[in-house]
């Protein structure tokens, strides 16, 4: 059906899809690959804290950090390493914060997870998700008192988050104030390890935006052709003025919660249905079947790609830990405040 649409376009519009879809599957290997060695790290005792990979959700989260542009907002979730990698997230910020050096965004504080860079528009996560969704929305409201006009805010969130209270009411405020918010939800089918039966009793989320005034968009999960077109229209949407959008993906989460998680508890069926198939393996199909990459090309992707990680993380090991004699504890932001400090 994709292809035959590409069939249809102009040369040039095919080979810019075409040029689109190619940097979205290395950013989805770079994830998948970068996630494979936090994984490793963290069973070899290299990691404290938890490690949560995006294994399945690469295509989804990809397509949303390319759809924004600098001056967006972007809030992602544990599993969006391939969409904070569109987004502009230099690799080292994701593997120093995740190792402790204090040359990361973090300086070696908090969470491994929890890293961004709020100036750039990247949001630092919160890990009560239906929580981000308020943040995104005072961001963009601050943007619009401020006379910036074209932004939009990207917040991500899993099926899970719907049921909290802060899901409802900061997609209420989005609504009633027209914020070009696009919320993308992750259907992966369980929170934690709840599955949806327990969550939810609507026929389907998106029942939940018709409740809210706003549009809804659904999509399968595991197709990267798919989610940039959906994804990337509902940014065009939002962007060009026509308020929040809800974005639902439905997909399964291709390992547990986190690496201390088995996913015993995922059933079998789901996993041998189309929900169940590998994001990265249907785009790389996709890649042969339109002859944009052979076996060879993809080999040689991927060995670049691990040859970039391993370079990156031999630069961070070989990087000094923080001291705690030395280090200033006072929060970034309040540093004015701190007792004894010179620049009060």
């Amino acid at each position: 059906m994709v292809q035959t649409a590409l069939t249809a376009e102009p040369a040039s519009a095919v080979s810019s899809w075409r040029d689109t879809y190619l940097v979205a599957y290395r950013l989805m290997l770079l994830a998948r690959i970068l996630d494979d060695k936090f994984a490793s790290l963290y069973r070899a005792g290299k990691i404290h804290g938890g490690v949560f990979l995006g294994r399945g959700q690469e295509a989804l989260s990809v397509s949303a950090g390319l759809a924004l542009r600098p001056g967006d907002v972007f809030a992602p979730l544990i599993r969006d390493q391939a969409g904070r990698l569109a987004f502009g997230e230099a690799i080292l910020d994701a593997v120093r914060t995740y190792l402790g050096s204090p040359l990361g965004p973090m300086r070696g504080r908090d969470g491994n997870v929890h890293r961004g860079r709020p100036r750039e528009g990247l949001l630092p996560m919160i890990s009560h998700l239906g929580a981000m969704i308020s943040v995104v929305n005072g961001a963009l409201l601050a943007k619009r008192m401020k006379g910036v006009a074209g932004a939009v805010g990207v917040a991500c969130c899993g099926e899970g988050a719907t049921s909290t209270g802060s899901f409802h009411e900061a997609l209420n405020q989005a609504s009633v104030e027209r914020l070009p918010l696009v919320l993308v939800v992750a259907n992966n089918q369980y929170a934690y390890s709840t599955p949806v039966s327990r969550q939810f009793a609507c026929h389907s989320l998106l029942d939940r935006a018709e409740g809210y005034g706003i549009e809804s968009h659904a999509l399968d999960g595991t197709d990267l052709s798919a989610c940039l077109k959906v994804v990337g229209d509902a940014v065009a949407r939002a962007r060009a003025g026509r308020g929040p959008q809800l974005v639902v993906a439905r997909l399964l989460q291709l390992c547990g919660h986190g690496e201390h998680d088995d996913a015993g508890y995922v059933d079998a069926r789901l996993k041998a249905s189309p929900l169940g198939r590998d994001c990265l393996k249907v785009a790389e199909d996709f890649l042969r079947q339109n002859t944009w990459a052979d076996a060879a090309a993809l080999n040689e992707w991927r060995a670049e790609t691990v040859e970039k990680v391993e370079d990156t993380l031999a630069t961070v090991q070989r990087e000094a830990g923080p001291d705690p004699f030395h280090e200033n504890w006072c929060a970034l932001s309040t540093r004015h405040l701190c007792e004894g400090n010179e620049e009060r």
